[in-house]
């Protein structure tokens, strides 16, 4: 079904800045709305990864490496990618001009007629759009899944039905950038400091995050954890109708703890769902992101019986608290996607092992500090890496013992020297990782490649000392 903003579209000439992986599906739906695209990325043809070579054919404008005077000249819309700041030049130009400037979330949603859930916060949010997703999908539900979480959302929306429900991941960058993006169910999970790189105070990616309620009417939800205190003191200030969750207090109309059990009061009554230690996701920032997930579910009409089932089963993504290997006794755990002080935080209070923690790649303005306690109290032995080494070891000192490595593989030879039977391996960065990899994903990839090397090696010295 053609929406009245694809119509709208149609014929007109768009601008989009960034051509990763959200840049491309907006030219792709854009494309399909009958725009005319010119689309623009200071990278060469052969640096973008899986370049859609068709737009030759299809008559995209492809303007690459340096952006030419004149070029925003007849632009009708612009859209910009996430990570392209919005202080560049070319958007501060397009703003001058009174030419609108959206993300592909804004774009993706206009050109949509589904519901739609969306969810936000410093953590967490990747696991709970997929768990919501899950959720949904398990009661046979049409469901599209993306965003921030892998999958770019306009590549996502194409020929969904008229009953399905869109769970889109949306990062504080993409809320920067909309205009009308109003989710039936909205879900914060939680605020603390991160992307301070990008933002000129903490409190403009405080503003951010809650825009994700800002069109929201009485008819719609907001799924708030009322155990961040900050979530809390805004709950008043929401326009749509506040869900409560809570790992620590009763909450009328809401999901919460109590006695080891999590019970819902949504829709009237009191319901018992299931015992906290049935949950398939470990850690307590995961008993979080599963109240919201199942209070999402319960409000999109999905069983609190299937519901329950689908929590049971659910276990980690990728990257996230993701087991890897046990080599000689030794359990090795990729948290790439730890990328802020927070998300480390919690990963060190998951195991009740030792840890050897691998953290460090690039600085974020992050107060590291914050990691002494639990620190003290889990790790045996920290190894850092990349350009926030020194830093993250200046503000753990005397907490733990701190080594340095050149590279990741070096890390993991070092904490296999230190590991003993029991304990565990940790990556949890702490940090983007900008400075050496690619992406989070990159990183996790590599770490785990690397712990299959050291698993190999392992099994060849094995077979030696047996035919020995």
């Amino acid at each position: 079904m053609v929406t009245r903003v694809q119509r709208e579209l149609a014929g007109k000439r768009v601008l989009v800045l960034g051509l990763a992986r959200s840049g491309r599906a907006a030219v792709d739906l854009l494309l399909r709305s009958g725009s005319k695209v010119v689309a623009v990325d200071r990278r060469s043809e052969a640096e973008l990864d899986h370049f859609s070579g068709d737009w030759h054919e299809r008559e995209v404008e492809l303007v690459l490496g340096e952006h030419p005077r004149g070029l925003m000249n007849g632009i009708d819309l612009v859209v910009t990618s996430p990570g392209v700041p919005l202080t560049v030049p070319l958007l501060s130009e397009a703003r001058e001009r009174g030419i609108s400037v959206i993300g592909e979330l804004e774009l993706a949603y206009s050109c949509s007629d589904a519901e739609w859930v969306a969810v936000t916060g410093t953590n967490g949010k990747t696991t709970t759009t997929a768990l919501i997703g899950e959720l949904v999908r398990n009661s046979g539900r049409p469901v599209a899944v993306g965003g921030n979480i892998g999958a770019a959302i306009s590549g996502e929306i194409a020929d969904l039905p008229s009953d399905a429900l869109v769970v889109a991941e949306v990062s504080s960058f993409q809320l920067d950038t909309i205009e009308t993006f109003r989710p039936h169910v909205g879900v914060l999970l939680n605020i603390t400091r991160d992307h301070l790189d990008r933002y000129v105070s903490y409190q403009g990616y405080i503003d951010a995050k809650f825009r994700i309620f800002e069109n929201q009417t009485s008819s719609d939800y907001a799924v708030l954890n009322v155990d961040d205190e900050l979530l809390e003191a805004a709950a008043d200030e929401i326009p749509g109708h506040v869900v409560p969750v809570s790992r620590f207090k009763e909450v009328d109309g809401g999901v919460f703890v109590r006695d080891g059990w999590i019970v819902s009061q949504i829709g009237g009554g009191e319901i018992e769902i299931m015992p906290v230690s049935e949950l398939g996701l470990p850690g307590p920032h995961n008993l979080w992101n599963s109240l919201a997930a199942l209070a999402v579910a319960l409000l999109v009409d999905v069983d609190f019986v299937d519901a329950s089932d689908v929590l049971r089963t659910f276990r980690s993504m990728e990257h996230r608290l993701e087991d890897v290997a046990h080599i000689d006794g030794v359990r090795y755990v990729n948290d790439s996607k730890a990328t802020n002080v927070d998300s480390v935080k919690y990963a060190l209070m998951s195991f009740d092992a030792p840890i050897i923690w691998i953290g460090g790649g690039k600085d974020k303005g992050s107060r590291f500090e914050l990691l002494k306690e639990p620190a003290a109290r889990n790790v045996r032995n920290a190894i850092f890496i990349g350009e926030a080494a020194a830093n993250m070891a200046v503000a753990l000192e005397g907490t733990v013992p701190v080594r340095f490595a050149e590279s990741l593989r070096d890390a993991l030879e070092l904490a296999r020297t230190m590991a003993g039977r029991g304990d565990v391996v940790l990556l949890s960065p702490a940090c983007a990782s900008f400075d050496m990899f690619e992406d989070f994903e990159d990183r996790g990839r590599r770490f785990k490649d690397e712990v299959a090397r050291l698993k190999n090696s392992a099994a060849a010295l094995d077979g030696k000392e047996r035919t020995a």
